[in-house]
């Protein structure tokens, strides 16, 4: 019998079985077309086979951690959700992906990673208390640095003067894309009638994530929320097929079990990048607070110096 597929993915909160886009695109996708994956909800990239998330392991074709090859790969094992869809539909399906892709998706990325009160008050909080430390201390900012190098290539560089409009104009382009979505799916459970398609997993991964999480400046939230249909559409789905997933509050920190050892590899890495990391913020604590100080008595004292400033600055990023 073949070994199950696995899916390593971030954890729930918010009333979500996932607080990542992506992570919760899989989800939806393998509930609907109920495919057999073991799930792995973790806080902890450094756990996943692949070091990011989502990331699925099979038996056929190793570790794919990109969300289309492992959509990809769930319809060649024939759990496809578009397997009925007319020609005409399927064209609506590529249509619909890329507006969300160009029109949704860098306002998300906006509204959780660069908007300051979002991003302190809600995004960093839960990432910071729901990874184990000293992570907690250093991922979420490099998680950041890494959304807004996406948002650049999704936007291009904008000069400090012209930022304000192109932030405007993000907003306004999501404001038209979600009617346009409203107005699409209409009065009908999913956008092609009584059963989920692809098209299903992705709207309603973007829509939910906005509607459902606590945003401190929820500028488009409000806009989210006045579309009713969308509303319930999301509320349908979460409880037809997450009805025990969702959860308010980032999970405990789960204790090592003798079920486990199939990780026991990852674990390993990650005590040791732990207390590397750790090692290297005590370090530069006590050399910040003043607790050691480093004289530059002789030119051998000035190499290791350096050295030891460049790991920080490493450790830092």
């Amino acid at each position: 019998m073949a070994a199950p597929m696995e899916l390593y993915c971030w954890a729930g909160g918010w009333g979500l079985p996932s607080v990542d886009l992506e992570s919760l695109v899989v989800l939806t996708y393998a509930r609907f077309t109920g495919a057999p994956l073991k799930v792995h909800k973790i806080t902890n990239p450094w756990r996943s086979p692949s070091g990011t998330l989502p990331a699925l392991r099979t038996s056929d074709a190793g570790v794919i951690s990109q969300l289309h090859q492992i959509i990809t790969h769930l319809r060649k094992q024939k759990y496809n959700a578009d397997y009925d869809l007319s020609a005409r539909q399927g064209a609506d399906t590529l249509a619909f992906m890329s507006l969300l892709e160009e029109k949704l998706l860098p306002v998300l990325i906006h509204t959780f990673w660069v908007d300051a009160k979002n991003y302190v008050e809600l995004t960093r909080k839960w990432y910071a208390e729901a990874m184990p430390f000293p992570l907690n201390l250093f991922l979420p900012g490099r998680m950041q640095k890494k959304y807004l190098e996406r948002l650049q290539l999704l936007c291009g560089e904008q000069r400090p003067m012209e930022e304000e409009e192109v932030e405007k104009k993000l907003y306004r382009e999501a404001r038209e894309c979600l009617t346009l979505l409203s107005q699409r799916l209409g009065s009908q459970k999913f956008f092609f009638g009584d059963s989920p398609a692809s098209l299903d997993a992705f709207v309603f991964s973007y829509v939910a994530l906005l509607l459902q999480a606590k945003l401190p400046n929820g500028k488009l939230q409000t806009h989210v929320r006045g579309l009713s249909n969308l509303c319930t559409y999301c509320t349908h789905i979460l409880s037809l097929y997450f009805p025990w997933d969702g959860a308010e509050a980032p999970p405990p920190r789960p204790a090592p079990s003798t079920s486990e050892t199939d990780e026991e590899p990852y674990r390993r890495r990650e005590q040791i990048l732990s207390v590397l990391a750790g090692l290297a913020a005590m370090v530069g604590y006590a050399l910040l607070s003043g607790i050691v100080s480093i004289q530059r008595a002789a030119p051998v004292r000035t190499s290791g110096t350096r050295a030891l400033g460049i790991a920080e600055e490493e450790e830092d990023e």
